[in-house]
């Protein structure tokens, strides 16, 4: 097998020499699956496209492995036994203008600790909902299980679509979406400034009534070990 290691793969890697030390260790266009240990090496993996599957390590949440659980079971791994499932990558617009792609999520989030603004969701060009809240966060399955799910929002099964979760919202009762495969996120009112943060990264600041549209426009291809008997 040929495999292309992204991110902190030292022990990773040895488990697979160990295991067969025939395994070629190759760059992600010759592999024939990607290693991607830590969450920026999977987003990082991820987003370029690769056209081999991608085994996440160390991530954490349901589509990924811890590194011990990946050693015990590389045996399986070398045999062709793990089966994929498809999810998807994001496209990010502010106000018309592409800024940004995601793999796991995008959130908005007021930048003043303990500030609410107000922010409306609206899918097919109409508004589903409008709320007050620290922010809002919008998740693939992959990233469903992280930001998303610290705020209350369900796990999503690849193929269901994207989940839409108010964060820290100022009602009691809150709505959660799950949407198909389209968002559109605005900022209502701010009461300080709020920032665009896709992936972990902040990418500046988004003002009132300015559309963020978030849209699925790829798919890359996630291993995962056959469940335990």
């Amino acid at each position: 097998m040929r495999v292309a290691l992204r991110g902190d793969g030292g022990g990773v890697r040895r488990a697979l020499a160990d295991a067969a030390p025939d395994v070629e260790f190759v760059a992600p266009d010759g592999a024939d699956a990607v290693v991607a240990v830590g969450e920026r090496a999977l987003v990082d993996a991820a987003l370029a496209r690769p056209s081999a599957p991608i085994v996440p390590i160390g991530v954490g949440g349901r589509y990924s492995l811890p590194a011990e659980e990946f050693d015990r079971r590389v045996d399986s791994f070398l045999a062709g036994e793990w089966s994929p499932s498809e999810h998807p990558l994001l496209s990010v617009e502010v106000d018309g203008a592409a800024v940004a792609e995601a793999f796991l999520d995008v959130t908005l989030i007021t930048s003043e600790p303990a500030r609410i603004s107000e922010y409306s969701v609206s899918v097919d060009d109409e508004r589903v909902d409008a709320f007050r809240s620290d922010g809002v966060v919008v998740a693939t399955p992959a990233g469903s299980t992280g930001y998303a799910r610290a705020a209350r929002g369900p796990i999503l099964l690849p193929g269901t679509g994207l989940v839409v979760v108010p964060v820290s919202p100022f009602a009691t009762r809150s709505e959660r979406w799950v949407v198909p495969a389209e968002v559109t996120l605005s900022v209502e009112r701010d009461d300080g400034a709020v920032s665009l943060v896709v992936d972990g990264r902040e990418r500046g600041e988004v003002g009132p009534h300015e559309p963020v549209r978030v849209v699925r426009s790829d798919a890359v291809s996630l291993l995962r070990p056959p469940a335990r008997p």
